[in-house]
């Protein structure tokens, strides 16, 4: 009989390493590598080399850039997503494009099962799986961090690095480097070691090279840089005249913005499985754009379309969040805020400073702004009459007038 085969999600890390050969050998299957290319780069370096050694019978290392910029990245910012405002999503926004893909690959392969290192504790078992469960009900998920078995035998990381020792798999596994990161096109997270105590501070001089991305802002040019962004119904088609594809206008934010020292994020937040948990965040480029669309907006975007899409920021954040990506519920929303975005059409220019992101000018040809009503000068349309403010104030102040009678009797 054929043997099962199962699709990993490999990273080359210690866990997905030795979680390959222990699948290998606990179901006696097949394991086919999967590596979703959505900006790590010089990370995939020999990665195929390393499955294979590992022993994946097949490798897959996909180049999903293009698609996670313009599929995933891009409706989530026309959305306005900010997590517990301040995180812009980036680890969250990737894992239903890796789990779409991990699933079109198990059917392609004809694998029964897909599996995943995440661990039990964290969001990103969860996001895996609803994404999963959300394209092919039937797929059977094997996650080993939430197996007895394999929590006995690997209690910890010094039992993993033997474990990878006696079967000869290559790891790197520093003390120097006692923390976790996951990277991509919009960012890169940091978490566990030391960056569990929230008191501790990674932006000290012996701390601050743990980041990758974006220079401090104490070390930023002193000279600030000017950007231009031009937004065609909400998305962002050139920079500084020059149009680009989403994935061309990413890495070229991620570029100014890591120079400028944009885009650091430390907080503690709300997993969806119940705790709380300290993460540190670069996110250069993101903060641009997030900065830019909102200004883009500002001049283009109905007042009440504006209220209602914003009343839905938090719901729609925590739906990408907690992996509900590919729910009907998301959906839903997606096509609401893609009506809200036919509109937001034009250019913004901002000024790049030490971790600003600063306005510096916005144009529109569908702006909504008329300087000759907004004028404290006279209206030359007549459009805005300001004896008529006497009735709406006091039509609105009634409410008021009317419970304060009533409080101040009782």
């Amino acid at each position: 009989m054929a043997k099962e085969k199962i699709v990993l999600a490999y990273s080359g890390g210690l866990d997905t390493s030795v979680i390959l050969k222990w699948l290998k050998e606990t179901y006696d299957a097949e394991i086919i590598a999967f590596t979703a290319d959505i900006g790590q780069k010089e990370e995939l370096d020999g990665l195929e080399e390393k499955a294979l050694a590992t022993g994946a019978s097949k490798v897959y290392i996909d180049d999903l850039r293009d698609e996670f910029a313009k599929d995933f990245i891009y409706p989530m910012f026309q959305a306005g997503a900010l997590y517990e405002g301040q995180y812009l999503l980036g680890t969250s926004i990737a894992r239903p494009l890796i789990a779409k893909r991990m699933v079109e690959i198990a059917q392609a392969e004809g694998a029964t099962a897909i599996a995943h290192g995440a661990t039990g504790k964290g969001n990103d078992q969860v996001r895996f799986e609803l994404n999963a469960a959300a394209l092919t009900p039937d797929i059977k998920v094997i996650a080993p961090w939430r197996l007895e078995e394999f929590r006995n035998q690997f209690p910890g990381r010094a039992e993993m690095i033997a474990y990878a020792e006696k079967h000869g798999i290559p790891v790197t596994a520093s003390a120097a480097k006692p923390y976790s990161t996951d990277r991509n096109l919009l960012h890169i997270s940091y978490e566990s070691g030391m960056l569990e105590e929230p008191w501790f501070d990674p932006s000290t001089p012996e701390n601050k090279d743990m980041f990758l991305l974006s220079n401090d802002p104490e070390d930023a040019p002193d000279t600030a840089e000017y950007l231009e962004l031009e937004f065609e119904q909400g998305n962002c088609v050139a920079l500084n005249g020059e149009r680009l594809s989403p994935l061309q206008v990413m890495e070229k934010l991620n570029e100014l913005g890591g120079k400028h020292g944009i885009g650091r994020v430390d907080m503690v937040e709300n997993r969806f499985v119940g705790m709380k948990s300290r993460g540190v965040y670069e996110t250069p480029g993101g903060t641009i754009l997030f900065t830019a669309h909102r200004k883009m907006e500002s001049i283009t975007m109905d007042r009440e379309v504006m209220n209602l899409r914003d009343s839905l920021i938090t719901r729609y954040s925590t739906l990408v969040y907690n992996g509900f990506w590919f729910a009907p519920e998301r959906l839903a929303l997606q096509a609401l805020v893609t009506e809200s975005q036919k509109n937001v059409t034009g250019t913004v220019r901002v000024k790049l400073y030490k971790g600003n992101v600063i306005g510096a000018g916005v144009k529109s040809p569908v702006s909504l702004y008329n300087p000759d009503i907004a004028t404290m000068e006279a209206d030359p349309t007549q459009a805005y009459d300001q004896g008529d403010a006497t009735g709406f104030i006091r039509l609105n102040a009634l409410r008021l007038k009317v419970y304060s009678g009533v409080n101040q009797n009782n």
